[in-house]
């Protein structure tokens, strides 16, 4: 318990229950107050200068475009990583689901009338629902207007670091530390490069039915930023790491993606934001020595990973798109 407890003060990653305390003494604020000041907020909005941009970024997220109806009748559905709620904005409970998930829906949903409707699925949601749905992840295809994304998750998933140390500077290896939540590409992953000198890499957490010599401890975010090359591999949806790595000197190094949450991976430009390397891992050696031997051309997509992150740094934009994003939600409901 006591290594758990220094693991997790040395781990790099915020500490949920200072998080949540924060996020408790918040719902001291009225939502009266958010809703009485949502139209100037958008009014805001559209003074911006980079307005085109954010409305981009909404239609992005928000894909749908034509009427529809929400149904009248409320009902909860569970499953093991996540749950489909359809009901009231103000009748979403905290005991639903994971607290993160309450705090992270109520930043958006208190700009709203309490008595307004919406389908909701918290969770790793790696399938599109039949209906329009607020959602942390989708698909990525041509098929997912169903899915509608707002930034959920946000302590686990939205984090950053200031890396110091310079690309040349590190490892000539790869790390991957994570949990294999029955994914098929992770455990094609370690199939394959577990005792490979190219990549440091080991099993986290509860044993889920993998090979015991898998496991292995924890690394802290600082010491991942010692690798030139950091796995971002997708478990139950998309890689959790992918913003954190992205933000830092080391290259991410992935597949293609096939989920996407607020980050809009399914942007991402192989070989420019991130490595791309093969389902089964067959180009992944090749692509490590190269970019290796090449350090300039990882420094530049090193840059272009930095670049992609900044848009997500100013909170108040952030903000407005999710009100954005919300509103264009229920007026397509005819609910405003």
């Amino acid at each position: 318990m006591s290594d758990n407890i220094i693991y997790k003060l040395r781990s790099g990653k915020p500490i949920k229950a200072l998080w949540f305390a924060q996020k408790t003494l918040g719902l001291a604020v009225p939502d009266a107050w958010y809703r009485h000041r949502r139209a100037h907020l958008l009014a805001k909005a559209r003074q911006r200068a980079d307005y085109n941009e954010m409305c981009r970024r909404a239609d992005y997220y928000c894909r749908i475009n034509a009427p529809w109806q929400m149904s009248t009748e409320d009902s909860v559905q569970r499953d093991r990583s996540w749950l489909m709620y359809t009901g009231a904005l103000g009748d979403y409970g905290r005991k639903l689901f994971h607290t993160a998930y309450y705090f992270d829906q109520h930043d958006v949903t208190r700009w709203f009338d309490k008595g307004l409707r919406w389908n909701f699925c918290p969770g790793d949601v790696y399938f599109t629902p039949e209906k329009p749905t607020v959602v942390k992840s989708r698909l990525i295809n041509d098929d997912n207007a169903n899915s509608v994304v707002l930034k959920l998750d946000k302590l686990r998933h939205f984090m950053y670091v200031h890396d110091t140390k310079p690309f040349a500077a590190k490892r000539d290896c790869a790390i991957f530390r994570g949990k294999i939540r029955q994914s098929r590409l992770r455990t094609t992953f370690l199939e394959k490069f577990f005792g490979s000198p190219l990549c440091d890499c080991g099993v986290v957490g509860r044993n889920e039915g993998c090979p015991e010599e898998w496991m292995t401890a924890k690394k802290t975010i600082a010491e991942h930023l010692d690798y030139k090359f950091i796995m971002a591999l997708e478990g139950n949806d998309v890689a959790s790491n992918l913003k954190w790595v992205m933000s830092s000197n080391s290259l991410a190094v992935m597949t293609r993606p096939t989920c996407e949450t607020w980050f809009m991976e399914g942007t991402l430009r192989p070989g420019y934001h991130y490595v791309e390397v093969k389902e089964d891992f067959s180009d992944l050696e090749e692509k490590l020595q190269y970019y290796i031997s090449h350090p300039d051309e990882a420094q530049a997509i090193i840059d272009h990973a930095h670049a992609y992150v900044r848009q997500f740094w100013d909170v108040e934009r952030e903000e407005m798109i999710q009100v954005m994003v919300m509103e264009k939600y229920l007026r397509t409901s005819g609910q405003m």
